[in-house]
């Protein structure tokens, strides 16, 4: 499966929250990854080249939870992820 890095920045965490409650009211489902362009310090950046995020959520009633809220729009969405983000953990492959 190879090594993970859990994500624990304040910011990338804000960033990778929002990402996901995006991309589960695209999709209308709970997501077990999500994808973010790579962070590039220096030099050129190449737009279709993305980091690869696994999603874990450490509770399937908090899962149901996110899923109840999706067709319920972005705020509903936003503020049950905010309720429960202590139970969601982001991970990169190393």
């Amino acid at each position: 499966m190879g090594d993970r890095i859990k994500i624990t920045e304040p910011e990338k965490l804000t960033l990778l929250f929002e990402r996901f409650r995006d991309v589960c009211l695209v999709e209308k489902e709970v997501w077990k990854e999500i994808f973010m362009p790579r962070d590039i310090t220096q030099g050129p950046v190449r737009t279709n080249v993305q980091d690869r995020y696994e999603v874990e959520i450490d509770d399937p009633a908090i899962e149901d939870t996110l899923d109840v809220n999706i067709p319920r729009g972005s705020a509903a969405l936003g503020a049950a992820i905010q309720e429960y983000r202590q139970h969601i953990a982001f991970y990169r492959k190393a």
